[in-house]
């Protein structure tokens, strides 16, 4: 698409104006001014200005917005595994998009404050891979799990993951440049939260105890070894049982 087309420029020039004064402050007469169109452009080519902002979400953050939902595991791969790699794509996702300030003051200032149309956006994007997340997370919950308490679980583990990356312009100033170079990248992160879930799920080693944080390494003792064993026979024992939502 050329860059002098008017749709485009309607566009680039709706995204920083969206972003610094969001869809209620922002006017169609001063995206138009900016684009160097006239009145009618935004109706012509959008539809309004509500249709308009959906664009401009897009424009923002273009491409799958999720992790992908088409995983294919080898029969007999672990849940704990399935996890990982779910974790490593929604921060591939969430940290290595390439975005100038006005993409990134955009999304943040959705995810403070959505607007309709970014709550569509939202299910329109995520609904498959947060599916994928709770066809995991039944392989590892007791059967009797509640549904609700599923989702919790869920949105706890991708809440970690945004938290990266909607906070990531200022946890350098909280922990320090150095420590943010060395420690925070998406490969780090994501053994990170791996390591907190799987905890929490009963599938990992108790990250108080000495070395469970080291290199992602599990600790080799024999109360943590029982105690996961022990984890383990309630889970199958618990599927073995039947499935409800509670």
């Amino acid at each position: 698409m050329a860059t002098d087309e008017p749709r485009t420029r309607i566009l680039d020039a709706a995204g920083p104006i969206f972003a610094e004064k969001g869809f209620e402050g922002a006017t169609v007469r001063e995206i138009c001014h900016a684009a160097g169109v006239n009145l009618a452009a935004v109706n012509y080519y959008f539809g309004g200005k509500e249709q308009l902002y959906r664009e401009a979400l897009r424009h923002a953050h273009p491409g799958k917005s999720g992790p992908q939902a088409d995983f294919r595991w080898a029969e007999g791969t672990p849940p704990e595994q399935k996890l990982r790699d779910f974790i490593h794509s929604l921060l591939v996702h969430l940290l290595r998009v390439q975005e100038s300030p006005w993409q990134e003051r955009l999304f943040v200032r959705e995810v403070l404050n959505p607007t309709p149309a970014f709550r569509e956006w939202v299910r329109a994007h995520f609904r498959d891979g947060f599916g994928k997340l709770q066809e995991i997370l039944d392989e590892i919950l007791p059967a009797d799990t509640p549904r609700f308490k599923r989702n919790q679980i869920g949105l706890s583990i991708i809440g970690q993951c945004v938290y990266y990356r909607s906070s990531r312009n200022i946890l350098p100033c909280i922990v320090g440049e150095e420590e943010w170079r060395a420690h925070y990248g998406v490969e780090q992160l994501a053994e990170h939260i791996s390591q907190v879930s799987l905890a929490a799920l009963g599938l990992g080693s108790p990250l108080a105890l000495p070395g469970a944080w080291r290199d992602g390494s599990s600790v080799d003792a024999p109360d943590v070894a029982e105690g996961l064993a022990m984890t383990a026979d309630r889970r199958v024992r618990g599927n073995g049982a039947g499935r409800g939502d509670g």
